[in-house]
């Protein structure tokens, strides 16, 4: 059975990639000095402006000010003629800390105040919810082919603009891939989209062949491309007008880039500007970390696992694994049990597991937060496969 699949990217310049990485970059920096703070920071950008907002509980000092100035820098926006400018933007800060009430069930959780847990993983979780982690075998990442492939276009077009090998490119821009799938496995890419927001004096003929020759051909696997790949450069004709004065920009409005492109579920939160103890984001990338596991172990192709949690309570209310099929070896019920078995779901144990108190989170607010292995990120690691082996 044939189907198509797309998915997208965008650069770290596109509005609501630049919220996201002030709001990671304020947590690495408070992370830093105080590795047990709690931060849920919330950006917001327009035209010459960003509002800094949230709640965050820290003995550190940060210079909320200079953290936004040097992130809008580093992403390229530097002068007025490029439509926002890290020098010049005016930056408002408007910060309060966590609600008692919630750190309430943060600092202890449920079992340990009714005397059913006592050892160090004895905290909550920071809110309800359910997230979802997915894992296949479409590329060496075990990320889905669609999203992977989009991420990769975005990537590349920051480095041929930054490098200086497309100097006019400026750093806003977009990227969508559409593969075909023939009996559930990826056969041909059918198009390419990829939109870049560029200076006043360059021609769209100009833009187009160069993008097709810099980014696009050294990132997109020949075997996939035949002559009835669509390939779409700049298909409004310009984009000059980008970033922050061409729209607004909110931390967490780009939920389904951050995770699998819409391939798999995606939970109730977003993650930049939040400390681990945000189930939001410290779950899913556990659940990322089960089910990447799962199929580097060989048993399945593909793998979705759903964990829920209960505001204040350290243990996981359910755990829902769904191979899509691909498991012949046990039921997908008997999965998740071995995988409550195999891995330690409480928020505490999955902080210390994955390392989630330092500050690793400013680079992986672009260009996913998942399949980055290149960035050392430990819920990319297959180090569990013999633990579900043994299982089984």
């Amino acid at each position: 059975m044939k189907k198509f699949f797309t998915s997208e990217s965008v650069t770290e310049g596109h509005p609501d990639k630049i919220c996201d990485k002030i709001s990671d970059s304020v947590l690495d920096a408070i992370l830093e000095q105080d590795p047990m703070a709690r931060v849920a920071c919330e950006t917001a950008c327009t035209t010459g402006l960003v509002l800094v907002m949230g709640e965050i509980t820290t003995s550190a000092y940060v210079d909320i000010q200079g953290i936004v100035r040097k992130a809008v820098l580093d992403i390229g926006y530097d002068a007025s003629d490029k439509g926002f400018d890290g020098n010049t933007c005016g930056v408002i800060v408007a910060l309060d800390e966590q609600s008692k009430d919630i750190a309430m069930g943060v600092d202890k959780a449920l079992e340990a105040k009714e005397g059913t847990l006592s050892d160090k993983y004895d905290t909550g979780a920071g809110d309800q919810g359910m997230v979802f982690g997915f894992a296949c075998d479409e590329t060496e990442e075990l990320m889905p082919l669609p999203i992977s492939m989009s991420h990769k276009l975005s990537a590349r077009l920051t480095q041929v603009r930054k490098n200086g090998t497309l100097p006019y490119l400026r750093a806003d821009g977009k990227t969508q891939v559409t593969v075909q799938y023939d009996d559930g496995k990826p056969v041909r890419i059918d198009s390419i989209v990829v939109s870049s927001q560029h200076s006043e004096d360059v021609s769209l003929d100009k833009i187009r062949a160069d993008i097709i020759a810099n980014v696009i051909t050294p990132i997109i696997p020949a075997n996939y491309i035949d002559e009835n790949t669509k390939i779409y450069v700049n298909p409004t004709g310009r984009f000059v007008t980008g970033g922050p004065n061409g729209d607004s920009g909110l931390t967490g409005r780009k939920i389904i880039v951050d995770t699998y492109g819409g391939y798999a579920s995606h939970g109730g939160g977003a993650f930049s500007g939040k400390d681990p103890t945000k189930v939001d984001r410290s779950a899913a990338y556990m659940a990322r970390y089960v089910a990447k596991n799962i199929v580097a172990s060989g048993i399945a192709s593909a793998c979705e696992v759903q964990i829920a949690y209960a505001i204040g309570v350290a243990k996981p209310l359910s755990v829902y694994i769904d191979t899509r099929g691909t498991c012949t070896t046990v039921s997908d019920q008997r999965l998740a049990e071995i995988v409550s078995e195999v891995f330690d779901l409480r928020p505490a144990a999955i902080i210390e597991k994955l390392e989630l108190r330092k500050p690793i989170y400013a680079p992986l607010s672009a260009y996913g937060h998942f399949g980055r292995e290149e960035l050392g990120v430990k819920w990319e690691c297959t180090d569990m496969v013999d633990a579900i082996k043994a299982k089984l």
